[in-house]
C-alpha cells in the first residue's frame, strides 16, 4: 500500500520519506510563521523535532506556525507541540497520536481542528488558548486528558467524543457555547471551577463513572438534556439555567446549585436523587467559586424548580428552592415526594379586588402554579399568571389530586401545619369542580363560608360571635318571658281532717309592649348567661316561652360547632 503523506513540492514524496539532503533543504526553507500541509504523513518523535526546529520564533524562543495542515497525519512518537504558537488554522482532523500529545500552553489565533482525530496515549492541552472555534468532535481520548487551564475564545465542540478515561477541564474558561453533545465520559469529568460565559451542552452525554460534576459556573444554559448518570454523583453549579429533561440518573445523586431555573421534566430516578440551593458559593483551595458573571447580571442566588412533569417522584428530595412556578401535573407517586428545609410556593393575590362590582379578597394561603394558571384563564380578578405557552392548563379535578397528594406528602414528614394550605387548595378545586354533585359542592360552600373549611379560625369565631349576637337578641325580644313565673300552691281540706295541697306553675307569659322596652340590662344578662351556657353544651335553669326554647335548641345545635371550628383551626396551625 502506498504512501498516503501530502508530497513535498516540487518532490514527488511526503517528508517521513523524502531523501536526507531533500528533507534538509526544505527544512532550511522554513522559517517563523511559515505554513504546512503535512497531511496523512507519519511522524516520529525525531521528524516532528526536527520539523519545528525551524520555526522557532527567536524573540520567544517558541515554535511559530502559520496555516497548519496535519490531517490523517500518524504520530507514532511523542507530538510535541507545547508552547506552540499557531497562527493560522491548524487542522488535526483524522490524525492518530499513537503516544502522548503535548499542546500544553499552545496558543491557537484561528480556528483548530481535531475532528474524528485519536489520542492513544495522554493528551495534554492544559493552559492551551484557542482564539477561534476548537473542533473535537468525534475524538476519541483512549487514556487521561488534560484541559486544565485551557482558555476557548470561540466555540468548542466535543459532540461526540470519546473520554475513556479521566478527563479534566478544571479552570478552563468558556467565553462562547461550550458543546459535550452526545460525548461518552468513562472516567472521572473534571469541571472544577470551570466557567461557562454562554451556554454549556451536555446534551445526551454520558457520565458512567463520574463521581463529580463541577462545581462551575455557566452565565446561560447548563444543559443536561437526556444525560445519563451511571455512578453516585455530586453535581454542584451556579448556572442562570439548568435543563435536566428527560435526565437518567441510574445511581444516587446530590445536585446543589445556585442562581438556577431547573427543568426536570421526564427524568428517570432509578435511585434517590436530592435537588437543593446552596446558601453560600463553593468553596475550594483557592477560594470560593468565582460566580461574577451571574451576580454582576443582576440573578437571584437561589433556586427555583419550573418543572417536575413526568417524573416519578418516588427516589425524589427537594430541599430549599423556589417551587412557585413548579408544575406538579403529572408527577408519578407525588404524595412520596419529599419536600425538605425551606421550599417557597406561590401566594394568592393580596389587596382587594372587584369581581362583578363585588369587593373581593383573597385568603392568604400557599398555591400552586397550576391553580394560577386556572385562575388566570377563567379571567379571575387579581390573578395574573398566565401558563408558558407549551404547558396545559389543568382543570380542578387534576388540581385537586395534586393538592391532595402534596397535602400527604407533608403529613407523612409529621409537617402538619404546612400541609393545611394543600387540604384548603384541594377543598377549593372540589368545590369548583363541576362534575362533583350538587350536593357535595353545596356543603364545600358552606364549609368555606363557615370555618375556611376548618382552617380559618378567625372566620369561625367571627361566625360564632354573629350566631352569639343573633341569639342574644332574639331571647330579648321574644325567648324570656314578661316576668319570671311563680308557683302557685293550692290546698283543700278534707272530711278527715286531711289537707291535700298542689303546686302549678304558670307557662311563661309572652312578652309584651314595645321591643325597645324588651331591650334592658338584667334581660341582656339573662340572655346572654343562656347563651354561654349553650355553647359549651350546659342546659339552662331559664324559664323560656315557646320560641326561646326554639331559639336555645338552635343556638345549642350551631354555636357549639362553630366553637369546634376555631379550636380545630387553631389546632392545625400549632400542631407538631
Amino acid at each position: 500500500m502506498g504512501c498516503r503523506g501530502r508530497a513535498v513540492e516540487p518532490h514527488g514524496t511526503c517528508l517521513a520519506h523524502l531523501h536526507d539532503v531533500e528533507r534538509a533543504a526544505y527544512l532550511a526553507s522554513l522559517s517563523p510563521g511559515s505554513d504546512l500541509d503535512h497531511r496523512g504523513t507519519v511522524f516520529t518523535r525525531e521528524l516532528l523535532g526536527r520539523l519545528l526546529t525551524p520555526l522557532v520564533d527567536p524573540a520567544t524562543t517558541r515554535p511559530r506556525l502559520g496555516e497548519a495542515h496535519f490531517e490523517e497525519a500518524t504520530f507514532r512518537g511523542e507530538a510535541e507541540f507545547g508552547h506552540a504558537t499557531f497562527s493560522g488554522t491548524a487542522s488535526f482532523d483524522h490524525a492518530t497520536f499513537s503516544a502522548e500529545a503535548g499542546f500544553y500552553h499552545a496558543t491557537f489565533c484561528a480556528d483548530a481542528g481535531f475532528y474524528h482525530a485519536t489520542f492513544s496515549d495522554h493528551a495534554r492541552f492544559g493552559q492551551a488558548r484557542f482564539s477561534g472555534h476548537a473542533g473535537f468532535g468525534h475524538v476519541t481520548f483512549s487514556a487521561d486528558a488534560g484541559f486544565s487551564h485551557a482558555t476557548f475564545s470561540a466555540q468548542a465542540r466535543f459532540y461526540q467524543a470519546t473520554f475513556s478515561a479521566d478527563v479534566e477541564f478544571d479552570h478552563a474558561t468558556f467565553r462562547a457555547h461550550a458543546g459535550f453533545d452526545h460525548a461518552t465520559f468513562r472516567g472521572d469529568a473534571g469541571f472544577g471551577q470551570a466557567r461557562f460565559f454562554a451556554h454549556a451542552g451536555f446534551f445526551q452525554v454520558r457520565f458512567e463513572t463520574a463521581a463529580q460534576l463541577g462545581p462551575l459556573v455557566c452565565r446561560g444554559r447548563l444543559d443536561l438534556t437526556g444525560a445519563w448518570f451511571g455512578a453516585p454523583v455530586s453535581v454542584e453549579a451556579a448556572a442562570a439555567r439548568v435543563h435536566l429533561q428527560r435526565s437518567r440518573w441510574g445511581s444516587t445523586a446530590t445536585v446543589r446549585l445556585r442562581y438556577a431555573t431547573v427543568d426536570l421534566r421526564d427524568a428517570v430516578l432509578e435511585y434517590p436523587v436530592s435537588i437543593s440551593a446552596r446558601a453560600s458559593a463553593y468553596p475550594s483551595h483557592l477560594g470560593p467559586l468565582d460566580e461574577s458573571p451571574l451576580s454582576r447580571c443582576g440573578y437571584d442566588p437561589g433556586v427555583r424548580i419550573t418543572s417536575i412533569s413526568g417524573v416519578d417522584a418516588t427516589h425524589l428530595v427537594v430541599s430549599d428552592v423556589d417551587l412557585s412556578d413548579c408544575q406538579f401535573s403529572g408527577v408519578f407517586h407525588l404524595d412520596l415526594l419529599r419536600l425538605e428545609g425551606r421550599c417557597v410556593f406561590g401566594r394568592t393575590p393580596t389587596g382587594w379586588h372587584r369581581q362583578r362590582q363585588v369587593p373581593k379578597h383573597w385568603t392568604p394561603r400557599v398555591t400552586l402554579a397550576e391553580e394560577q394558571h386556572w385562575r388566570t384563564a377563567r379571567q379571575t380578578p387579581g390573578w395574573n399568571v398566565p401558563a408558558p405557552e407549551d404547558a396545559p392548563v389543568p382543570g380542578p379535578a387534576a388540581l385537586a389530586r395534586v393538592y391532595r397528594h402534596l397535602r400527604k406528602s407533608l403529613e407523612d414528614s409529621k409537617n402538619e401545619p404546612d400541609a393545611a394550605d394543600f387540604y384548603y387548595g384541594e377543598c377549593e378545586m372540589r368545590r369548583h369542580d363541576t362534575e362533583r354533585p350538587t350536593g357535595e359542592r353545596a356543603l364545600l360552600f358552606l364549609y368555606w363560608a363557615v370555618s375556611g373549611y376548618g382552617l380559618r379560625a378567625s372566620r369561625a369565631l367571627a361566625w360564632l360571635l354573629i350566631a352569639m349576637t343573633v341569639t342574644v337578641s332574639a331571647l330579648m325580644l321574644w325567648g324570656l318571658p314578661q316576668t319570671t313565673p311563680a308557683p302557685t300552691t293550692r290546698g283543700t281540706l278534707t272530711h278527715g281532717h286531711v289537707i291535700r295541697a298542689t303546686t302549678d306553675t304558670p307557662a311563661p307569659a309572652k312578652p309584651t309592649g314595645p321591643y325597645l322596652q324588651r331591650i334592658t340590662g338584667d334581660r341582656w344578662e339573662r340572655s346572654l348567661r343562656i347563651v354561654l351556657e349553650s355553647v359549651v353544651f350546659r342546659s339552662s335553669e331559664q324559664d323560656l316561652t315557646t320560641a326561646g326554647a326554639y331559639i336555645q335548641m338552635a343556638s345549642r345545635a350551631a354555636e357549639p360547632v362553630l366553637l369546634i371550628f376555631a379550636i380545630w383551626a387553631i389546632r392545625g396551625r400549632v400542631k407538631r
